[in-house]
């Protein structure tokens, strides 16, 4: 039985087994993207016309929606076995997708990863769980469909580049309770590369390099923060960020999140690992 794998972080990719699926028409590859993000409901045609094609009359667009969906069946129906089990269900006023169709949808994967640990502290992760979290950082090949500017995918960008954020947090976190000093500031530099004023993000790579014993890249990354703060925000670092900046200029211990029974500096696996995803990023 032939699964579709279809790949939205990033660039738009559709593949039945080995091959690429061609869905050339801008059109019908954003009707099946909205459907697959939206899979939990049914859709009215006309909005879902009104939204492709809101720009043209209704008589138009509805026309226009009927070819796309015509196309998108064809091509998707190729690669189920049976023909039986059809990947859309279609009705006169309504369109939805299949649930029961054999789709292989990286958003989806990575939103249930995500959901696994809502409401678990980094610090408190456990093994199996970070490791989860590193396969959901894989999965992020890029954000949500790049190069699309539609105002429904950068809605969905936003919250999905959100969540990515918030696994790197925790990844984080997981990494100063363990004192996996190296991975941490890895994350943390991915982090940035989003969001560089991020404050929460500059402290805990202040903590992460002072802990490597890099006092130097500690104070630096404050000054970091500081200038960052100051051209975007035009605001100056919390308390918390300038008491963490004295002690470790005074050379004082600083507190981590969490600490463990025998601490470790470095996890190979989840290092490794996130290095790659650093160089898959320009």
């Amino acid at each position: 039985m032939s699964v579709l794998r279809i790949s939205l972080f990033g660039r738009f990719d559709v593949r039945c087994g080995a091959q690429c699926l061609g869905l050339e028409s801008h059109k019908v590859q954003e009707l099946l993207s909205f459907l697959l993000l939206h899979k939990d409901r049914p859709h009215p045609r006309e909005a879902l016309a009104e939204l492709l094609w809101g720009d043209i009359s209704t008589s138009h667009s509805k026309r226009y929606l009927r070819k796309a969906l015509w196309q998108l069946q064809s091509a998707l129906e190729s690669c189920f076995d049976p023909p039986n089990l059809p990947p859309l269900l279609v009705e006169a006023d309504w369109i939805q997708l299949n649930r029961d169709a054999h789709v292989w949808l990286d958003v989806a994967l990575f939103e249930e990863i995500c959901e696994c640990v809502r409401g678990v502290l980094g610090r408190d992760l456990e093994p199996q769980q970070a490791e989860s979290l590193q396969s959901a950082i894989d999965l992020y090949k890029g954000d949500l469909l790049e190069g699309w500017y539609h105002d429904w995918c950068l809605y969905e960008r936003q919250r999905l580049q959100h969540m990515y954020l918030v696994i790197l947090d925790k990844l984080m976190g997981y990494c100063e309770a363990h004192r996996y000093c190296e991975a941490g500031v890895a994350y943390g530099t991915l982090v940035l590369r989003y969001d560089r004023a991020r404050e929460r993000t500059h402290r805990r790579l202040m903590r992460l390099h002072y802990l490597t014993g890099d006092r130097t890249a500690a104070l630096r990354q404050y000054d970091q923060c500081v200038a960052v703060l100051g051209e975007e925000l035009n605001v100056k670092p919390a308390r918390r960020t300038t008491l963490l900046y004295a002690r470790i200029r005074a050379d004082e211990p600083v507190a981590v999140e969490a600490a463990v029974a025998h601490p470790q500096q470095n996890s190979p696996p989840l290092l490794s690992a996130v290095l790659r995803r650093l160089t898959q990023i320009h």
